[in-house]
C-alpha cells in the first residue's frame, strides 16, 4: 500500500538539509513529550503513566520511523542517567527491571502505529482504535514476556503476571485510545478544513 502523509509530513521541508534538521528536531521533542508523560505515574512494579499514550501520539503524528527513533532517544536518556523513567529513575536497573519489556515494547509500539498512520489508518475513528490496538498488543507482547522471565527467574507462579502486568492497564488503555479515536480523526478534519493537507 502507497504511504501517505503523516501530520509531522505535512511541514516537511523539501530541501534535504532543512528536511534532516526539521526530523532531528521532531525526534528530540518526540522523546521529551514521552519523557514528561512518564512523569505522570501512578502504581507500582509496573506504574500507570501517561507515557503509553505519548508513545502512541508520536508513532501517530511522527510516522514509523521518526516514532520508534523519538522512542529510542528517551530509553537512551534514560539509560545515560537522565531521571525521565516512570518515578524520576534513570539507568540500566529500569532496563533489567520488571519494566524493561515494556520499554523496549514502547519502540514496537511507536512503530506499529506510525506504520498504520502512514497508511492513512489515523483518519477515521475506527482504523485509529485498531492501531492503537496494535499498537497496545506489540508494547504487551514484549512487556509480558519480559515480565514473565524475571518472575519464573525468581521462583514464582507465571499466573501472577497478568495481575500485575496487564489487567491494571486495560481500563487505561481504554481511555487513552478513546482519546486518540477522538483526537487524531479531528485533527485530519481540521486539517483538510484549512486546506493544510498535501
Amino acid at each position: 500500500m502507497i504511504a501517505v502523509p503523516t501530520v509531522a509530513d505535512l511541514a516537511r521541508p523539501c530541501e534535504a538539509r532543512l528536511a534532516r534538521l526539521y526530523d532531528a528536531a521532531l525526534v528530540g521533542g518526540g522523546s521529551i513529550l514521552v519523557a514528561l508523560c512518564t512523569q505522570v505515574a501512578v502504581g507500582a512494579p509496573v506504574p500507570i503513566t501517561g507515557q503509553t499514550f505519548a508513545v502512541l501520539m508520536a508513532g501517530a503524528l511522527l510516522g514509523s520511523r521518526r516514532g520508534a527513533m523519538a522512542v529510542l532517544l528517551y530509553i537512551g536518556q534514560g539509560l545515560a542517567g537522565l531521571p525521565v523513567f516512570a518515578y524520576g529513575n534513570s539507568g540500566l536497573k529500569a532496563l533489567a527491571g520488571p519494566t524493561g519489556g515494556y520499554l523496549v515494547g514502547f519502540v514496537a509500539a511507536a512503530y506499529v502505529v506510525g506504520a498504520l498512520a502512514e497508511r492513512g489508518w489515523d483518519r477515521r475513528v475506527a482504523t485509529t482504535v485498531l492501531a492503537m490496538v496494535l499498537g497496545n498488543l506489540s508494547l504487551y507482547i514484549l512487556g509480558l514476556a519480559w515480565l514473565g522471565c524475571l518472575v519464573h527467574l525468581l521462583g514464582k507462579p507465571l499466573g501472577g503476571v497478568l495481575k500485575i502486568g496487564l489487567y491494571p492497564f486495560l481500563l487505561g488503555d481504554v481511555v487513552k485510545i478513546a482519546l486518540a479515536a477522538a483526537l487524531l480523526p479531528a485533527g485530519w478534519r481540521l486539517i483538510r478544513h484549512f486546506g493544510f493537507e498535501k
